[in-house]
């Protein structure tokens, strides 16, 4: 190389770092308009799925006041005094014609299980775990969680009429005596009612929930024939719901955990299963929470028996516990501020639209799907 050549090689890498310079920005640019279009794109996103979030919410409003006005045009006034408790007494011993008429006499035997008749056929067959009645009540269920009844002569639901509930005991999984007595103790009080009777003729239609973990406003907006009927949404959810895999909770996904059960497990209500058997097993009711590590994490909760949902549902969640290893509900509840809903749980203000107001939304099939960003990463898990 001469002398004279290194003028022109200087040049070259002079014009070549200008063009590299050059280039370097004109990426930097480039990455900067995409930044900023995929900040408005996550933006409008957002936008768009709180909107959405708002209109579902305007639709589980709209369809619970539809069920209510359907049902409340069937109410029925009804009332017990002692003088009415004092007969059904006196018809328990009068063996099972008076057992069917202290049936009869509760309203609780649902028309479609035939009249006075099926009634005293069923009052017959005294405590037989298979002879289940037109009614709310779980016989088998009823019979192996008070063995004092099954040794007994009486049928269930003519005992539970007669004098279970009096005794603080629950007709049915799906029915806690002491959620609905504590929720319902004045009207309880001044209808005479049991817990039962009043929810069949009164607080269905009025939208008082049966169980922590049955919302009648939530299961009412997934079956819009009940506008029109205005049955009973437990029933119906035991009837057929739960074949149709209807959820009676936000925090209970039914077709994911019917899924995971086989055989026979998989042909009882996905409620009744998870609230019997699949709690205890550790069986997730929802991707974002896991009862085992509940259950762990908060040795309370365990000592007190108590299942680990049902106790998120009404006292953990607004405790600030969270849910599972995907959750921190502090942070949640921080950054939701005021603006955190006071009527339901941090998870469950989560997934009916407060992500949207706290992270960005995934664009792709997560969006598609309406996944909220951790349902998504959780979803990626293996055992999720």
């Amino acid at each position: 190389m001469t002398s004279k050549d290194c003028p022109d090689l200087a040049a070259k890498v002079e014009t070549l770092a200008l063009r590299h310079a050059a280039l370097r920005e004109e990426v930097q640019r480039a990455q900067t308009a995409e930044a900023l279009t995929r900040g408005r794109l996550s933006q409008a996103l957002a936008e768009a799925l709180i909107a959405v979030a708002r209109a579902e919410a305007e639709g589980r409003a709209a369809a619970a006041n539809a069920y209510r006005a359907a049902a409340e045009a069937k109410m029925r006034a009804r009332r017990r005094n002692r003088v009415k408790r004092r007969l059904d007494a006196a018809l328990v011993r009068l063996g099972s014609l008076g057992g069917a008429l202290v049936i009869a006499r509760s309203g609780l035997w649902a028309r479609v299980g035939g009249g006075l008749s099926a009634m005293a056929a069923y009052a017959r067959r005294e405590a037989d775990p298979a002879a289940q009645p037109a009614a709310l009540l779980d016989q088998a269920w009823y019979l192996a969680t008070y063995p004092d009844v099954a040794s007994g002569r009486l049928a269930p639901l003519v005992h539970y009429i007669a004098r279970g509930w009096a005794e603080g005991r629950s007709p049915h999984p799906l029915f806690d005596r002491a959620f609905y007595a504590a929720r319902n103790a004045e009207d309880l009080a001044a209808t005479g009612l049991s817990p039962l009777e009043h929810f069949v003729h009164r607080g269905a239609a009025m939208g008082r929930d049966p169980h922590p973990l049955f919302s009648i406003d939530h299961y009412v907006a997934q079956a819009p024939e009940l506008a029109q009927s205005g049955e009973n949404p437990l029933a119906h959810y035991l009837r057929e719901g739960w074949r149709r895999d209807l959820s009676p909770h936000p925090l209970f996904q039914a077709a994911r955990y019917r899924a995971r059960l086989a055989g026979a497990e998989a042909q009882v209500p996905a409620l009744v299963h998870y609230v019997t058997v699949g709690s205890a097993l550790g069986l997730k009711p929802h991707r974002l929470f896991d009862p085992a590590w509940y259950h762990d994490q908060y040795p309370d909760v365990a000592a007190g028996g108590l299942e680990p949902l049902s106790h998120y549902v009404l006292a953990g969640g607004r405790e600030g516990r969270n849910p599972g290893p995907w959750f921190d509900a502090a942070r949640y509840m921080a950054l939701r501020g005021d603006q955190l809903r006071a009527d339901v749980d941090p998870l469950t203000d989560y997934l009916q639209g407060g992500a949207w107001t706290v992270a960005a939304p995934l664009v792709g099939e997560a969006a598609d799907l309406r996944l909220t960003p951790l349902e998504h990463w959780a979803s990626l898990s293996d055992d999720a």
